[in-house]
C-alpha cells in the first residue's frame, strides 16, 4: 500500500485533500527473544514491511478510523475514559491516552491506515501501529517527546488499554530503525548500538507458518510472571541482574517450570553478545550456530513453539540453513532464517513443499530488507 492509495480512500470516506501520511515498520529480531522484559539485550532491525496511515486534524473531540486492510471503522472521543471495545482499535486509542498523559494536547483526527506488515506473524504489525500514530500525532500536535518516549508510548499502550505485558523492543526498533542496520539495545540501560547489516553470501528470510499468534490473553503473559517470580526469589529487580552462580543456588527453591524459563533467559543473553563477537569477526556461521541454540531453548524450556515452527526450524536445518529460530512472541508465527545464497533457492522450494504436504496449508516466504523506522511519507 502507497500514499496515493490511502489518500483515496481519506477522500471517499472523509472528503477534500488534506492531511498527511506517516510510516512506521514492522521489525525482524536476529537474537535475543523474550529478553526485553527481563531487561536484557536486543538485537533487532526495522523492515520494509509498514504500516501506513494518512491522518488529518478535524477540530473536533473525535477520532474517526477507518483500517483499509481489515475494512473495519471506529469513532470514539479523545475524552471517552472507556474506549472502544474492538481491540485492534484499542491500539489507537491507548496512543491518544498515552499522547495527552504526557502533555501533547491532541485533538480529535480522522485517519485511514493499511499496510504490509502480516498480521499475527511475530513481526510487530501491533507496534507499527503504535508507533506511527505516536510519531504522526506528536508531529501534528507539536509534541516535543523523543523517539523513546514515543517508544514507551507504544509499550504502555499494550500494558493498560490491550493487556500485555510487552518489552520496550518492538516500539524502540520501530521507531530507532535505520538502513542497513541492526541495533542492540540494552533494555534495562536504554542505551543502544548500531551494528552495519550487509552481509555478503548470506541474507535473512522469514517463513511465516500462518499459524496466527495472539499474544493478548495467551501464555505469553504467563512467561513475564515466571521470570518475574525468579527474580524476585533472587532479590534483583529482573532476571538481567541474577547471575548463573545465583540461579542454580535458588534451583531447590523453584518450581521446574520457573528454572527452565530463568535457564532460557539468562542463556540468551549470553547468546546475543555471543552473536555481536561474531559479527564483528564476520563469523555468520557462528551467528548461525547461536540461532538454533536459541531456538532449541524457546522449544524446551521456554516453551513458546508449535509443531509447525518446529518443523520449519527442522527443515532448515536438514537442508544446510545456517541458522533458524523462532522469531517473536511464539505460539505460533514464523521463522527466521540465516541462509548462505548458494543455498537460498533449494531451502525455499523445499520447505514450501514439505510444510504443505505435513500440514495440508502453505507457509509464506517473507524476504528481508532492512528499514528505516518511523516518518513523515507526505
Amino acid at each position: 500500500m502507497d500514499s496515493k492509495v490511502l489518500l483515496r480512500h481519506f477522500e471517499q470516506r472523509f472528503g477534500c485533500e488534506g492531511g498527511a501520511c506517516y510510516a512506521a515498520p514492522g521489525r525482524i529480531n536476529l537474537i535475543g527473544e523474550h529478553t526485553d522484559y527481563n531487561g536484557g539485550y536486543v538485537f533487532p532491525g526495522a523492515v520494509e514491511q509498514c504500516l501506513m496511515a494518512w491522518i488529518r486534524p478535524n477540530g473536533t473531540d473525535s477520532v474517526r478510523l477507518y483500517a483499509v486492510d481489515l475494512g473495519m471503522e471506529c469513532e470514539f472521543s479523545i475524552d471517552d475514559p472507556q474506549g472502544p471495545q474492538t481491540v485492534h482499535f484499542r491500539y489507537v486509542y491507548g496512543v491518544v491516552c498515552e499522547m495527552m498523559a504526557r502533555g501533547v494536547k491532541v485533538g480529535g483526527f480522522d485517519a485511514v491506515y493499511g499496510g504490509d506488515v502480516p498480521l499475527g506473524a511475530g513481526m510487530s504489525s501491533s507496534a507499527a501501529l503504535e508507533s506511527c500514530f505516536a510519531y504522526a500525532l506528536n508531529e501534528l500536535y507539536g509534541g516535543d517527546l523523543d523517539r523513546m518516549e514515543l517508544a514507551r508510548v507504544g509499550q504502555q499502550t499494550e500494558h493498560k488499554y490491550v493487556g500485555t505485558k510487552c518489552g520496550i523492543m518492538d516500539q524502540f526498533i520501530s521507531l530507532h530503525g535505520r538502513e542497513g542496520s541492526l541495533v542492540r539495545l540494552d533494555c534495562r540501560s536504554g542505551e543502544y548500538e548500531y551494528f552495519p547489516w550487509q552481509p555478503e553470501g548470506y541474507s535473512l528470510v522469514v517463513v511465516n507458518s500462518c499459524v496466527r499468534h495472539e499474544l493478548v490473553g495467551s501464555p505469553y503473559n504467563d512467561r513475564r510472571e515466571s521470570c518475574e517470580r525468579v527474580a524476585a526469589q533472587a532479590g534483583v529487580e529482573t532476571l538481567r541482574n541474577c547471575s548463573w552462580e545465583q540461579l542454580e543456588a535458588l534451583k531447590p527453591r523453584l518450581s521446574d517450570e520457573d528454572y527452565r524459563r530463568a535457564r532460557y533467559v539468562l542463556g540468551e543473553e549470553d547468546r546475543v553478545l555471543a552473536v555481536c563477537e561474531a559479527l564483528k569477526r564476520g563469523d555468520y556461521e557462528e551467528v548461525g550456530r547461536q540461532m538454533y541454540l536459541t531456538h532449541e531453548g524457546l522449544s524446551k524450556d521456554y516453551e513458546v513453539s508449535c509443531a509447525e515452527l518446529d518443523f520449519l526450524v527442522e527443515e532448515a536445518r536438514r537442508c544446510g540453513v545456517t541458522g533458524a529460530r523462532i522469531m517473536g512472541g511464539g505460539f505460533g508465527g514464523c521463522t527466521i532464517n540465516l541462509v548462505c545464497d548458494d543455498r537460498r533457492e533449494a531451502f525455499l522450494s523445499t520447505v514450501q513443499k514439505s510444510y504443505k504436504a505435513r500440514f495440508g496449508v502453505g507457509c509464506k516466504v517473507i524476504p528481508v530488507v532492512i528499514g528505516n523506522g518511523a516518518r513523515r511519507v507526505k
